[in-house]
């Protein structure tokens, strides 16, 4: 209701909504649809990235269903994509609440916590690269033996950096989500909770967590989704070495289009990320209930 009028402020015709989401349309179409379908059809062609395309059918399909080395880019992805889902889901969860409280100085906390998220993905894979060096970085500047790793030349330890560094510049984007949905809760609920007797703890697992359902769900799809086009932070610091501990799909789709100019191959792996990353949003989706878009759309 208008404070001046008494009335409701004056709403579009329904002719008129339509034409309104037009511009969102063609930019959706022309730099998501247009692009989708483009990689589609060079999945069935044979082509060097200069020279002519020349269709072959399903020729790139076979070569990469085929090969030896996709279960295992497949493995490693779905590995990376698990593991730091389960480092970054329970930070993000308890810095959110943490952060969502009214003391002052969370405030600037929240500040430097967002810190890394505004960092180049490969900037801090130089960063990091170099901290871990043996026998430059970080351990060997401090003298402390237990730093003096080969944290890039051996398979288990260099598959624990990627999920460190990864979870170290992302848990921040998230901890923001959390923040955001702690902050949707009624403290009614924390009230009553409290003439209960119940403690902090119990009110996290009793009142928080629970609350907090359709979040971990949006969270969860943006992180999942996300770890499928991990690709620059992984090819500045380990190239998918040693050997191919590190090498998801994103990295081999550019070593076989951009290193080995096979442009067919690569378009096939660009359309089985996309079918991934599509399956798996949408078994989020299901697991969270038909009311998880609803519920986001009214705590915006």
């Amino acid at each position: 209701m208008s404070p001046h009028t008494g009335h409701s402020p004056a709403r579009p015709p329904r002719s008129i909504l339509p034409w309104l989401a037009t511009p969102a349309l063609v930019v959706y179409v022309g730099f998501a649809v247009v692009p989708l379908v483009g990689v589609f059809a060079l999945s069935f062609t044979t082509w060097d990235g200069i020279g002519t395309i020349n269709g072959s059918g399903l020729d790139s399909w076979r070569a990469v269903l085929t090969d030896p080395g996709l279960p295992h880019a497949l493995w490693v992805t779905f590995l990376v994509m698990a593991v730091s889902w389960a480092v970054q889901t329970p930070l993000s969860i308890l810095l959110g609440t943490f952060l969502a409280g009214r003391q002052r100085y969370r405030a600037v906390l929240g500040v430097v916590y967002f810190v890394p998220l505004m960092l180049s993905s490969a900037a801090i894979a130089i960063a990091y690269k170099a901290l871990l060096d043996p026998n430059f970085g970080l351990g060997a500047g401090l003298k402390l033996p237990l730093l003096v790793q080969d944290w890039l030349g051996r398979p288990g330890l260099a598959f624990g950096v990627v999920v460190f560094v990864v979870s170290w510049q992302f848990v921040p984007f998230h901890t923001l989500i959390y923040q955001g949905g702690v902050q949707q809760i009624p403290t009614s609920l924390y009230e009553a909770a409290q003439l209960d007797g119940a403690g902090h703890v119990r009110q996290f697992f009793s009142i928080t967590l629970p609350q907090l359902k359709y979040t971990v769900i949006t969270s969860s799809t943006l992180m999942v989704v996300g770890s499928l086009t991990f690709f620059d932070l992984i090819f500045v610091l380990t190239e998918g070495g040693p050997g191919d501990a590190t090498r998801v799909l994103a990295l081999d789709m550019y070593k076989r289009g951009f290193q080995a100019s096979l442009m067919g191959p690569a378009s096939v792996i660009a359309v089985i990320l996309v079918l991934v990353g599509l399956a798996l949003a949408l078994l989020l989706r299901r697991l969270g209930g038909r009311d998880a878009g609803a519920s986001q759309l009214e705590g915006v």
